[in-house]
């Protein structure tokens, strides 16, 4: 069973939004595009161009719409975490990378 459709920058459930979606697509909750690379089956955070289609020539920004023919939207592209815990897991690898913070 494959994880259903959410925006990838709120979590908002896309079941009203027509496929295939049209560069011109926006959330209804946060207004943030839908046809970007965020939303991609394609996108992967940890890759250098954050991209595995081979073919495709990725946008420097990932969160606007672009024109991209290789697009394919992936359920559960909702990241869920916030700003606060992005910083809590950088300093927690940055501690154990360098033996502990001098807090």
């Amino acid at each position: 069973m494959s994880a259903p459709l959410v925006c990838w920058n709120c979590g908002a459930a896309l079941d009203g939004v027509p496929q295939p979606i049209s560069r011109h697509e926006h959330c209804q909750k946060c207004f943030e595009a839908l046809h970007c690379c965020r939303l991609c089956r394609y996108y992967e955070e940890a890759s250098s161009i954050q991209c595995t289609e081979d073919r495709a020539e990725p946008p420097t920004n990932k969160e606007n719409a672009n024109f991209c023919e290789w697009f394919s939207p992936r359920g559960g592209a909702h990241a869920g975490s916030s700003a606060a815990d992005k910083q809590a897991d950088a300093r927690a690898k940055l501690d154990a990378l360098f033996g502990g913070s001098d807090e």
